[in-house]
């Protein structure tokens, strides 16, 4: 018989290019999840190249890279210090809020988020930039001077003479750096510190809600998402983080606490958080369905309901007994809008488009997590937050500028990327690294690298 003469050293083959390895990663994701990562890029894609033709035609004017309102920007060295802030959360992040107790889990996941996000601003304009803008909040204080209760009554009077981002929101922004400026917390740093921080905080209520929902696994397994979602780009730094802060714990305290006095505390609070969010933005009315269906899958107690109907009650009388009615509000600042160059914005285009920028700053990861693996109570949650979004799209009055407006529902939304799965990666690999938080961060590290946003 004959045999063949076998090497003592094994043949080393040639490792296979980036193109090789992105097909084999793409061949073992499940067919769901290809057809719907397949959706999200061509949205994407199609939403930027329509863009690019309607404004050359000239008829997108505002928005010089639509669907963003913003500008290309090359990257610059200030990148690295995020990236490399990112790379290590993505290496390590997961280990830690899985394997500690789950309140050191809470706050590593918040240093994170609080880490990434000012990394990310700091390698642009810096953090306090967006509120030295004319047209931002800050800019009115003059206004209010010390006497905010006669302001408030006349909000609506005057609210021609205001700046843009005053023009278009309730007046309780205004009363937010009102009160930091009279507390001596002075100066656009000061807000751009308290709206990162609280915009950062978002991601501890969800998970918190989470662990309420489905387990206390299934709200380890969001902390990375929720800490490093693409969406960071913007909580740095936009008042609307501030909102985001303040819808997520009015949700989290409506379904959290033991025994019937911390409920009852719980939902006064919550009530008082949720109540506040017509004051703090027309559009987030119906981020109130968010609220309605958790508590639909959680069932609070009665006395937590009616604590939060009374908190939120309390929030619409004291702005009435001040002098302004939410309605005339509306009003007033529906005919501003329309005299405003974005109600020009072509209706069709960002009907589509807003929901790219969506996409982008909810990540890849959510697309896959919306093929369908989602835990079905958490499910409930982000179907909400999905149906709000569609509603104020369908509307119009959210036409652009998504990228900081949707920021409330862009944080319940991402949470299904924390149930990406769908990729059948060897054990050892993926307990190293996981892929689908590393698109997030890269996602976050592209927005930020390329896009210059007045925000």
């Amino acid at each position: 018989m004959l045999t063949l003469n076998r090497s003592p050293h094994p043949v080393r083959r040639p490792p296979a290019s980036p193109i090789r390895r992105a097909a084999a990663g793409w061949a073992l994701l499940d067919p769901p999840v290809r057809r719907a990562l397949a959706v999200w890029a061509l949205l994407v894609a199609g939403s930027f190249a329509a863009g690019g033709i309607l404004l050359a035609l000239g008829v997108v004017r505002i928005d010089y890279l639509p669907p963003f309102h913003g500008h290309v920007r090359a990257p610059g060295a200030g990148l690295l210090a995020p990236a490399a802030f990112g790379a290590a959360a993505v290496r390590f992040l997961p280990r830690l809020t899985a394997r500690t107790r789950f309140g050191t889990a809470l706050l590593a996941a918040y240093a994170c988020a609080l880490a990434w996000t000012v990394l990310l601003a700091v390698s642009g304009d810096g953090l306090a930039a967006p509120f030295t803008h004319k047209e931002e909040y800050l800019a009115v204080l003059p206004a209010v001077d010390g006497h905010p209760l006669r302001w408030l009554a006349g909000f609506t009077r005057d609210l021609p003479a205001y700046p843009t981002h005053v023009r278009g929101h309730p007046p309780l922004p205004v009363l937010v750096v009102w009160a930091l400026d009279a507390a001596g917390l002075r100066g656009p740093l000061w807000a751009a510190v308290v709206v990162v921080a609280a915009g950062c905080s978002a991601g501890t209520a969800v998970a918190l809600t989470v662990r309420r929902l489905a387990g206390q696994d299934a709200a380890r397994r969001a902390l990375p998402y929720l800490a490093l979602i693409p969406a960071s780009v913007w909580i740095a730094t936009s008042m609307d983080a501030l909102f985001a802060a303040a819808g997520a714990w009015g949700v989290a305290l409506l379904v959290l606490g033991r025994g019937r006095v911390a409920r009852a505390a719980g939902g006064l609070a919550a009530g008082l958080l949720l109540g506040s969010l017509p004051y703090l933005s027309y559009g987030l009315v119906p981020y109130l369905l968010i609220p309605a269906a958790v508590a639909v899958a959680v069932r609070p107690p009665r006395a937590a309901l009616v604590a939060a109907l009374v908190g939120a009650a309390t929030v619409t009388a004291a702005f009435a007994w001040a002098g302004f009615l939410w309605p005339a509000g509306v009003i007033a600042t529906h005919a501003e809008w329309a005299a405003d160059p974005g109600a020009a914005r072509p209706y069709l285009y960002f009907l589509v488009g807003d929901l790219a920028v969506l996409a982008l700053v909810t990540g890849p990861a959510t697309a896959a997590g919306l093929a369908g693996r989602v835990p079905s109570r958490v499910a409930v949650a982000v179907a909400a937050a999905v149906a709000a979004v569609l509603a104020l799209d369908v509307s119009g009055v959210t036409r652009g500028e998504v990228e900081r407006i949707w920021l409330p529902f862009a944080v319940w939304v991402g949470l299904a990327g924390a149930f990406a799965g769908g990729h059948r990666a060897d054990a050892g690999t993926a307990a190293r690294w996981d892929r689908w938080l590393l698109a997030q961060a890269v996602t976050g590290l592209l927005l930020q690298a390329l896009v210059a946003s007045p925000w």
